[in-house]
């Protein structure tokens, strides 16, 4: 993000933030200090939007959530201007390796020239003196030459350590824009991607996959009852829990807020209701423990709903009937797993 204030405004943003920061007692990390920074100067109405929202709601500021702000509003950003600075500085290594070959091949054909011409002399030279002479620059030649391709070769390797930092930094971004900052597993975006992948592949090789939406129970009254703190360590064991029972090519993901989404590939809705039943058996067992105290505080259960993928089916009609799914099993009394009906198959009745 490019910020554009003058001494006296980046002064008082500055003290605004760093007051904010010590109001809510969080740590003064360079993270944490520009987003306070951002809002104060208003440069993103995202970020001002979801800080008034958290306020409004009076849920309490804490680092985890500074953190998810942050990645979700400026890193990308951040990541939008590291993938423009290493553009630039392709096109420049481009042009730097461009210009040295260029020299070079000039160098060579001109190198070349001179060889011509003094093949044909050497074969009439009689006088030692003149053949000296010749000798001695077919050598300059060729020293001249060499440091060409010495230019050319140091030029090479040098651009070829820019290439991998390079390649480096932008795996590092591609990697950061596809997690979700709070759990540490793949977002709504990545899971955008991988349902598009996934749904081509199937449609190409006339094969199912099947969708799972996953919803915490009562999640609300939970972050209520035990504030955003512990809600935010709910939402990483759910999600370490979830990762932990998939396998392969499975993919689980946050797919907002409370709520994950699970891809199968190759797997029927009657397959998919079985994961979705391990899964919230799995989430069942967990207990959410207060770190200072190491009491239990609750348990936590999911309601899942399944929806397998019909060949060619527009993926917003699937992701709508595996959230009505997901409704039904709200309804029935939470946590349970429902499966929806698959456009052009008789269902069985699923138990959850």
């Amino acid at each position: 993000m490019q910020y554009t204030h003058d001494t006296k405004q980046a002064g008082e943003y500055a003290l605004e933030a760093l007051a904010r920061l010590k109001k809510e007692a969080l740590a003064a990390t360079p993270d944490n200090y520009e987003l306070w920074y951002v809002y104060y100067s208003g440069q993103s109405p995202e970020v001002t939007r979801a800080i008034d929202v958290l306020v409004a709601n009076k849920q309490k500021i804490t680092e985890e959530r500074c953190k998810e702000l942050f990645q979700r509003f400026l890193s990308e950003s951040r990541n939008e201007e590291t993938i423009r600075r290493a553009g630039d500085q392709i096109n420049a290594t481009i042009k730097n390796v461009s210009g040295v070959v260029k020299d070079v091949k000039s160098a060579t054909s001109e190198y070349n020239g001179r060889l011509g011409n003094v093949s044909e002399k050497i074969a009439d030279v009689k006088d030692p003196t003149e053949l000296k002479k010749l000798l001695s620059t077919i050598m300059f030649d060729t020293k001249t030459m060499l440091e060409q391709n010495v230019r050319l070769e140091e030029q090479l390797d040098k651009s070829s350590h820019v290439m991998e930092e390079l390649q480096r930094d932008l795996e590092n971004v591609r990697r950061e824009a596809l997690t979700d900052g709070l759990t540490a597993i793949a977002n709504r975006k990545a899971f955008d991607a991988e349902i598009k992948r996934i749904a081509s592949e199937a449609d190409a090789g006339n094969t199912v996959f099947t969708l799972l939406l996953l919803d915490i129970d009562h999640f609300k009254t939970f972050n209520d009852n035990y504030g955003h703190q512990v809600g935010d360590q709910v939402l990483r064991l759910v999600a370490r829990t979830l990762t932990d029972g998939v396998k392969g090519r499975d993919i689980a993901a946050r797919y907002g807020g409370e709520e994950f989404a699970i891809l199968l590939p190759d797997t029927g809705l009657q397959a998919g209701v079985v994961v979705g039943n391990a899964l919230r058996k799995a989430v069942a067992t967990k207990d959410v423990v207060n770190r200072n105290t190491g009491d239990k505080l609750a348990r936590i259960t999911i309601s899942v709903g399944v929806a397998e993928y019909s060949n060619k089916e527009n993926l917003s009609e699937l992701i709508e009937r595996a959230d009505s799914a997901l409704y039904t099993a709200k309804h029935n009394g939470r946590n349970q797993v429902a499966a929806a009906p698959t456009p052009g198959k008789k269902q069985k009745k699923e138990a959850g």
